[in-house]
This record gives structure tokens, sequence and C-alpha cells, in this order.
């Protein structure tokens, strides 16, 4: 059980042309105040001339260190999982940053309900750049195991790094998609919640930092394209099970819908809409929603331009609070 020891937790950080913020991620894993981990930097095959290395190599022996080919980020977190010794993985990302006491209080959750396989997710911080004194807190809701894999298809809130798996997880559903560039993380939350549950422990664990080198704002197109079609298939997969009743299966469905439409997701919003229907959902409600959402996401096009980030998260809860307030 958790609860007898302080099991070795593996934090890893995959990394690709990234010195200009490996050293501030490394130095938030080095200084959690859990005093049980061992941090994996792993250096994708970067081509900046050995700078990402050279950061790297400054830590010594605090830090393992490997240089591989490279694969992309699920490759690398793969190859971090395989090389890894603890009983448990923490992924941070070569740009974030950890809470000191990220790592400390999810341990101490696990150990204080007395929970072994069990996922543990947290709130998250976003900041622009450098500038993590004026982040904006994304608030996680408390989801039901039950329903966790209809949430994690309504919703792409999920931080990856703010997550706490135990190896175990990995041992029974495999590692990351190689195949996905963007969205190997979604697809492996997915997969894990079939068989896991996922824990909502409240409190900020990451500041995921936003910037213009990221993979996501460079490859919009491909983002878009390989998004789009891991929701139709998270909507092919989801079965009767997966679906909240209240206050309807109906309304559930056209929640979803409403959320794929407001993402842009046409093809998986399409199917959504079949099964709402099919769970007795009226023809015109469908219509009506679907009209809603894509205002939604015409409204949520013209806030990226003109609205700060700290108004766009407000004014998103309040949507949310419109397309959901029937249907959860």
């Amino acid at each position: 059980m958790v609860a007898m020891l302080k099991p070795l937790v593996s934090i890893v950080i995959p990394v690709f042309n990234g010195a200009n913020y490996l050293e501030q991620a490394v130095a938030s894993a080095l200084q959690q105040t859990y005093e049980n981990v061992e941090v994996i930097v792993v250096n994708d095959g970067s081509s900046d001339g050995g700078s990402t290395e050279r950061v790297a190599r400054k830590f010594g022996s605090a830090i393992r260190y490997y240089d591989k080919p490279n694969g992309g980020v699920a490759s690398a977190l793969n190859f971090a999982i395989q090389k890894m010794e603890g009983r448990y993985f923490s992924w941070l990302s070569h740009d974030d940053v950890y809470r000191l006491d990220k790592i400390e209080r999810q341990m101490a959750y696990l150990c204080n309900h007395d929970l072994d396989d069990v996922v543990v997710y947290s709130d998250y911080d976003i900041f622009s750049d450098d500038d993590i004194d004026r982040s904006v807190t994304v608030r996680m809701p408390a989801i039901s195991p039950r329903y966790f894999r209809y949430w994690i298809t309504a919703s792409s809130q999920l931080h990856g790094c703010s997550l706490l798996i135990p190896r175990a997880v990995f041992d029974k559903v495999g590692g990351f998609d190689e195949s996905l560039r963007t969205t190997q993380d979604y697809e492996l939350w997915f997969r894990m919640s079939r068989y896991f549950e996922f824990r909502y422990l409240p409190g900020v664990a990451v500041a995921a930092r936003s910037h213009a080198r990221q993979d996501t704002r460079k490859l919009t197109a491909i983002v878009q394209a390989e998004t789009s079609r891991l929701y139709g298939d998270f909507v092919r997969q989801l079965g009767s099970d997966d679906i909240p009743p209240d206050p309807t299966a109906a309304c559930s469905y056209l929640s979803l819908a409403s959320s794929l439409w407001q993402r842009g997701f046409r093809d998986a919003a399409l199917r959504a809409e079949t099964l709402a229907i099919s769970a007795g959902a009226a023809r015109r409600a469908v219509i009506l929603r679907r009209l809603l959402a894509k205002l939604l996401l015409l409204a949520r096009a013209l806030a990226r331009k003109v609205i700060s980030p700290r108004h766009r998260q407000s004014l998103q809860a309040i949507c949310k609070e419109i397309l959901f307030r029937d249907g959860r």
C-alpha cells in the first residue's frame, strides 16, 4: 500500500531544442518538497548545436540524462518510461514549471486515501512566455470515474503535466501512441480511463507556458485534423454506461455535440447528434443547439483577437454553464 512507504516518483522531462526554458523546468523538478524523486531528461534529437545538452549537463548527477534520435514527444516519453525506476510517473514539459509541492501533495492524497492504481489530476496555471506572475488558473471539475471518458471527450481542459500516474497503469494499457504528433496524451488518458480511475485533487500543480515556439501553435492545421480524428474515435468508443443519465442520456449527447461543434470537430459532433436523436432528442433541439454552438465558436475566435486570456477564462465559464446546464 502507498501508506507504508514513500515510493520513488520519476519526473520525466522530454525536450527538443528547449535550451531557453529547460533549466527552469529541471530546477522546479529537483526542488520538489517530496524527498524521493528521480528526474529524467530525454533529449529528443535536438538540432540546436548542443545548447539543450549543455543546459542539461549543468545539473550533473542530480538528473539522469539521455540523448536519442528525434522521434517526437511520444517516443521520448515512452523511452523514459522504459528507463524509469520509480513506482509513479510524472510528466513535465521542458517549457513548464512545477509547483514545488506538486508531488508531495499528490502522493499525500494517495497515501491518505490508501489508493494504489489511481491516476491523480489537478488544476494548473497558464502564463505567457516569461510572465509567470500574471498567470490564469484553470480549475478542474471533480468528475465521477464512471463518466470520465464522456468528460474527456466533451472537454479539452485536462493538462498532462498535472497528472501523477502509477507505473502499473502503463504495464496494463501500454504507452503513448508514437504515430500521433500532438494528441498522444489525450489518446492515452482516454485509454487509461477504461481501466483505471482518475481522481481530482484541488490545487495548482503546474504552471504551463504559452509561447510561439510550441508545436501546437506552429502546426495548427495538423493539430486540428489529428484532434478531429481523435474525438471522432472517442465518440464511437463511448458506450451507454459512459453517458451521464442526468437528466437524460439525450441531453448528455446534446451537450457533447455542442462542445464538439464549439471546438470545430464537425464529424464527431454529427456523430454525437445522431446518438442524441437515437436517445430521444428532438431534431429541433439538435438544430438549435448546433446553431448556438457555432455562434459560440465564432465568438471564441473573435475573443482570441480582442480579449485578454484572464477575461476569456471568465467568459468560457459562462459559455460552459449555458451549454451544459441541462446535460450534465
